[in-house]
């Protein structure tokens, strides 16, 4: 089930080279027609990339040369960096001033070297990738759009052993109520049931529609199995063959829809459209339009994975299905698994098949599979397999679980399936924040966009909606400037799947070219990782038991990862940074956060100009922030904890990209930098436990981009000071304020009223003893 994302990746590739900014850049080196030639190379064979990734599974050359292909692709994506990265370093070497010093910091940069060597590099990838082009005629492929992608059909249908249910009884019974109680208006009354593959959805729309009294409440029952294709024909067709038995597949759409009508000409109808993926409102109204023939106290029934399915075809709210209860997840497990009465004779089994239970987390056809697997068996260690086996290592049949999840990823656009699959690089039932996680998306390159100029961040809260829309994602919180993800575990075995040579997580390893590596020091020792460490892009490392020799392993993994855009040392107890940091010219992503016994990091972090995230937060022994902090000229998101009174003039301030800034628990900061106004670009700035400042830039009212500001426990901050009231025209950005902590504040000061009164969402006000006075639209 290994995908091979490589139809994805060119494609990312393929943007970035027709990007009219990066034309700028190859033709200013002078090897735009090397480009042009890899890029026309590129474009033919992912042309026929999804008909290979399809058709892999026939032949290991096949998968091989998809292998190969996706392995040029990611050497393409670093030649792509290594010239985006020459860029960032003289834009620095243009700012003017520093002149010397900035070329004294960047040494080595020697113009006609670079491009001597990227014009090798250049010929070396046009070289491989025509080969791989040449090898591509023996497979005999064709070219496919993503549009074309054949998926699985499913086939469900009417019945069910209401023996066989279980569990499902304060539901059916939500569903006869909608189905039985009279309701105003004309439209039908439509109600969606959302949830994940297997949990049960169409179990339940099976057993309420074979209820005696649903039966004699409605003339007309009609089950419709409506699956991907959401053609209007086929499922008039459908209809009519479900309510008459009748064949009309050589009618045309006039003569069906007479059929139709005449079918549904004032009766009371129940119909089921089961499995509907259609997210299409205006296919699903020219749907409704033609049901309208059917009598008062009609009703219909959905069932989707698609929250938005719902949102686009319910008239009455969602009815969203809980997962299981163990205990009924178990008595089904023991049903499948044994003959009746059986289990009384294989204690050890059942034992072993309470923990197999666990696994299933409350879907029901994840307990169907794994019982039926067992029934034949009564070998324990058969059951002891099973239990401490990862699911998606286990054999599954075509309905079982893991291929009926699949049918979910299936239907994921291309730039979603890499987001998706990189989640397994966590634990599992590990929660995440959204904006931790488009973080990482953003650094490994994850995020594209149809709209030009669309920021990152907002690229990434649209993807996290869809995958929640599709239930790849779990809501756990949702608080004012954050939401709080999980993975429900048999998702997460579905992104295992789907990512087997992408990613290893757990100390989990897998053969082929990982890109991804969670690596737990406290449970492997640090001579246990990977060999190969040159092709890795993200690293997780943790090692929460303090076993390792920290700064000697992070050097020599640093020497051995050159093209890393993650990397993540939270929680490691560092006394320091090694100075080789500078290496990884491509990183994007670096977390030090939670090491409080660093002192000081090494100026060299400065030579990172691609770096969009810098997590210093609890590094609570940080006695200066790199004196050339300025130079980090693509950093997005800034979190620090420092132990400085002041921070430096033309520091912070220079970083013109800065989206996020934060200040954790800075214990001795009394004023922030006074330039903050040229923080052109910052929308969210947070400030919490910063005990002893005392006043915040007056720069700050002058921030229009700003729309997120959080202020908690700044005992002796006054927002009220004179500076602060100086008169500012309307027509601020901010959307969320939230103040706590804070007892000197007695009033909202102007610069906050003024700027924020036509656009503030949410204001929120806590543990403010003498405030007075709010704002009369509060």
């Amino acid at each position: 089930m290994a995908q091979s994302f490589a139809f994805g990746i060119a494609g990312k590739i393929l943007e970035k080279l027709g990007n009219v900014a990066y034309e700028g850049i190859c033709s200013a080196w002078g090897v735009r027609k090397e480009v042009e030639k890899l890029k026309d190379t590129l474009a033919a064979i992912r042309a026929v990339v999804l008909d290979a990734e399809q058709q892999q599974a026939r032949t290991q050359e096949l998968s091989l040369w998809l292998q190969r292909f996706k392995d040029a692709c990611y050497d393409v994506e670093d030649l792509i960096d290594e010239f985006e990265i020459q860029a960032l370093r003289r834009q620095v070497l243009e700012r003017g001033s520093t002149g010397r010093k900035v070329r004294h910091f960047f040494s080595g940069s020697n113009p006609l070297a670079f491009r001597f060597r990227m014009g090798y590099k250049i010929k070396k990838a046009n070289e491989m990738l025509n080969e791989i082009a040449a090898n591509k005629a023996k497979f005999h492929l064709t070219e496919k759009h993503e549009t074309n992608v054949i998926h699985r059909e499913r086939e469900t249908y009417s019945f069910v052993k209401t023996s066989s249910v279980i569990g499902r009884d304060k539901a059916k019974q939500h569903l006869q109520n909608f189905l039985m109680n009279p309701t105003d208006g004309e439209d039908i009354p439509v109600l969606p049931i959302v949830g994940i593959g297997g949990i049960g959805k169409t179990t339940l729309a099976q057993l309420v529609f074979n209820e005696e009294s649903v039966k004699s409440h409605f003339e007309l029952r009609i089950w419709v199995c409506v699956t991907e294709d959401f053609d209007i024909k086929q499922l008039m067709i459908k209809i009519i063959k479900s309510a008459t038995g009748r064949e009309c597949k050589d009618m045309n759409k006039e003569e069906l829809h007479k059929v139709l009508q005449d079918v549904l000409n004032a009766k009371r109808i129940f119909m089921v459209l089961d499995d509907v993926w259609n997210e299409n409102k205006k296919k699903w109204n020219d749907l409704k339009d033609l049901l309208c023939g059917g009598a008062q106290g009609s009703r219909i029934i959905v069932t989707t994975r698609i929250r938005n399915v719902a949102t686009i075809t319910g008239t009455t709210p969602l009815y969203d299905l809980e997962k299981l209860s163990y205990e009924n997840c178990l008595s089904l497990f023991l049903k499948l698994a044994f003959k009746e009465g059986e289990e009384k004779q294989h204690d050890n089994l059942v034992r072993i098949g309470k923990r197999i239970v666990q696994k299933c987390k409350g879907v029901a056809l994840a307990v169907e599979t794994l019982g039926s697997l067992l029934c034949s068996t009564r070998v324990q260690h058969d059951w002891e397999l099973v239990r401490d086996s990862e699911l998606w290592k286990l054999k599954q049949e075509e309905n079982d679980i893991l291929p009926a999840l699949k049918l979910s990823y299936d239907h994921l656009p291309w730039y979603l399936k890499q987001c998706f699959a990189f989640c397994s690089v966590f634990r599992k039932g590990i929660e995440v924040s959204d904006s931790y996680l488009i973080s990482l998306w953003n650094a490994n390159g994850f995020l594209q966009s149809p709209y030009e100029n669309e920021e990152p961040e907002d690229i990434g809260k649209r993807y996290i909606q869809e995958l929640l829309s599709r239930s790849f994602f779990q809501q756990v919180e949702d608080e004012i400037f954050s939401v709080t993800l999980k993975m429900h575990d048999l998702v997460h075995d579905l992104a295992l799947s789907v990512a087997q040579n992408e990613v290893n997580s757990c100390n989990r390893y897998s053969t082929g070219n990982v890109r991804h590596l969670w690596f737990d020091l406290s449970k492997q020792d640090a001579s246990q990782l990977p060999k190969n460490l040159g092709c890795l892009q993200s690293l997780f490392l943790l090692d929460e038991e303090g076993n390792a020799d920290k700064e000697s392993l992070i050097a020599e993994v640093i020497s051995r990862s050159k093209h890393l855009r993650v990397l993540h040392l939270s929680q490691w107890s560092l006394e320091q940074l090694p100075n080789n940091i500078s290496y990884l010219k491509q990183l994007r992503y670096l977390s030090l956060g939670y090491n409080g016994n660093i002192k000081r990091l090494p100026n060299s972090i400065c030579n990172l100009q691609s770096l969009r995230t810098l997590a210093l937060e609890e590094c609570g022994g940080i006695e200066e922030l790199p004196k050339d902090i300025r130079y980090l000229i693509s950093l997005r998101e800034l979190r620090v904890t420092t132990k400085q009174t002041r921070l430096q003039e033309n520091g912070i301030s220079c970083l013109t990209c800065l989206r996020r800034l934060v200040f954790a628990d800075c214990e001795n900061l009394e004023k922030l930098f006074e330039d903050i106004q040229n923080l052109t670009a910052l929308r969210e700035l947070y400030i919490g436990g910063c005990h002893n400042l005392v006043s915040l830039p007056q720069g700050l009212k002058y921030l229009r981009t700003l729309k997120f500001l959080f202020i908690a426990q700044c005992e002796k901050l006054d927002l009220s000071m004179e500076e602060l009231e100086l008169e500012r025209e309307e027509g601020g950005s901010l959307r969320n304020l939230c103040i706590e902590g804070v007892p000197k504040l007695e009033s909202l000061p102007q610069w906050i009223l003024l700027g924020s009164i036509k656009t503030l969402h949410v204001l929120e006000i806590c543990n403010l003893k003498n405030l007075s006075t709010l704002p009369t639209w509060f």
